[in-house]
């Protein structure tokens, strides 16, 4: 298997989970149950900050607090990576 194509799929399985991680703790947080740590979602949309900012502006989950602000400067870093391995050719399309 190509390493772009590993790489794509490692990644979107990570963005589909940190989705499905912010939708459930709304769920959570709607059904009165124990919370997912912030500290946890933040960590989480460091890793895969599509899926976070998805999951936040699908379930309109911790779109209000000043500290989940860092999932756009998540996403811009990963924008910033991602282009600079296509750039470079480490990452090829």
């Amino acid at each position: 298997m190509d390493r772009t194509v590993l790489f794509l799929i490692v990644y979107v399985v990570l963005n589909l989970f940190s989705l499905a991680m912010y939708v459930w703790d709304k769920h959570k947080a709607k059904a009165d149950m124990w919370r997912t740590k912030e500290s946890t979602l933040l960590l989480v949309a460091l890793v895969a900050p599509f899926g976070a900012l998805a999951g936040m502006k699908l379930a309109r989950h911790k779109t209000l607090k000043l500290k989940f602000k860092l999932v756009y400067v998540f996403l811009i870093l990963h924008v910033a990576i991602i282009a600079y391995l296509v750039y470079s050719g480490h990452l090829s399309f």
